[in-house]
């Protein structure tokens, strides 16, 4: 008996497929998820996300926070990121590049979006002093 496993960020579906056994870790702490586990709703915190597929290979995915949902044998699991690594080694690599690399965009936009909206507030008091 095995469980489906649909991993989805907002813009990819990264994994769809059969899973004998999960992993990962919620806000309160590392559990394990087989397909006779009861259905739940699981806050997901950053953290890897292990699949152990019916064959006895192991896939591993670097996540973000996120949600996974447990009905039946489906688990749905949505993350804000994710990756898929070959190992461990391997997948912290590329969640270093990956997951930094997206900060420092978030933090540019940030940066971006706080002068917009003080050039606005400086607009609104030019507007305000000409009346």
């Amino acid at each position: 008996m095995n469980m489906t496993v649909s991993l989805r960020t907002p813009g990819a579906l990264l994994h769809h497929g059969e899973a004998a056994a999960l992993s990962a870790r919620a806000e309160y702490g590392a559990f394990g998820m087989l397909p006779n586990h009861a259905d739940v709703a699981i806050a997901l915190a950053p953290s890897v996300l292990s699949l152990r597929e019916a064959d006895g290979s192991e896939r591993v995915f670097g996540i973000d926070e996120g949600l996974l949902v447990k009905r039946g044998d489906q688990v749905s699991i949505a993350v804000r990121r994710a990756v898929e690594g070959r190992d461990l080694h391997n997948l912290q690599a590329i969640v270093r590049a990956r997951f930094i690399e997206v900060d420092e965009h978030e933090r540019t936009a940030r940066a971006a979006l706080s002068r917009l909206e003080a050039d606005m507030v400086r607009g609104f008091g030019k507007l305000k002093e000409t009346r």
